[in-house]
C-alpha cells in the first residue's frame, strides 16, 4: 500500500547504491505520470519525461560523465563521487531523464517540481530514488549531442535534470535531519 504524502515526504532519502533489481513497468508508469501531472507556470509543461531502461545507456551516460568531471580544473566533485564509489549513477537500474524547453528561471524552478514528483511517487511506492543534478556532467561536452538524440529530446530541449529509481542495495537508508529552526511564522 502507498505511503501517504507526508510520510513520502519525511521518510525520502537519497539512495547512493542501488541493487540491479529494476522496477515493474506499473511502478514506472505510475511514476513517470506523477511526473505530468506536475504544476507549472503559466501551465506551459516545458519538459519531457524519459523513463531510461537501457542498463547500457546509463552506463554510456555515466562513463561521459565520469571522463567530464574528471577534467574539470577543481577535482573537489570528482573526487567526491570517487569516495563514494566512483559510481556517477550508483548502479541505479533505471532512470527519469527531464530535459527542458529552456534555461529560463521559471522553466528551472518547473523542471524542480517535476523531479521532486517523482522522488516522492517513488517514495510512495517503495522504490528508492535520488534527484540527480549531475546528468548534466554527461551532457556538458563530446558526447552531449549523442546522448541527446539516443533519449529521443525533441530539438531546441537541453538537459534539465535526472532522477535514478531502483531498490537499495542494503536496506536502512535515512533521510536528513530537517533544521526546524528555518521555519518562521509571521502573524
Amino acid at each position: 500500500m502507498p505511503l501517504d504524502t507526508i510520510e513520502a515526504i519525511r521518510t525520502r532519502y537519497s539512495c547512493r547504491a542501488f541493487s540491479n533489481r529494476m522496477l515493474s513497468d506499473t511502478d514506472l508508469q505510475c511514476i513517470a505520470e506523477a511526473a505530468a501531472y506536475s504544476p507549472s507556470g503559466m501551465n506551459r509543461q516545458p519538459w519531457r519525461i524519459i523513463v531510461v531502461k537501457n542498463r547500457e545507456l546509463i552506463a554510456d551516460l555515466e562513463t561521459e560523465g565520469m571522463k567530464n568531471l574528471a577534467a574539470l580544473p577543481d577535482k573537489s566533485l570528482y573526487e567526491r563521487i570517487l569516495s563514494r564509489g566512483g559510481k556517477l549513477y550508483y548502479n541505479a537500474p533505471c532512470m527519469i531523464v527531464v530535459p527542458i524547453a529552456d534555461a529560463e528561471l521559471a522553466t528551472l524552478l518547473d523542471c524542480g517540481i517535476v523531479s521532486e514528483n517523482i522522488a516522492l511517487a517513488a517514495t510512495a511506492l517503495g522504490v528508492d530514488n535520488l534527484i540527480c543534478g549531475l546528468i548534466a556532467f554527461s551532457f556538458a561536452r563530446g558526447r552531449g549531442e549523442e546522448f541527446t538524440r539516443r533519449l529521443g529530446f525533441p530539438e531546441e530541449y537541453e538537459i534539465g535534470i535526472a532522477v535514478l529509481l531502483g531498490y537499495a542495495a542494503q536496506a536502512g537508508g535515512k533521510p536528513h535531519v530537517p533544521d526546524l529552526y528555518k521555519i518562521t511564522v509571521v502573524e
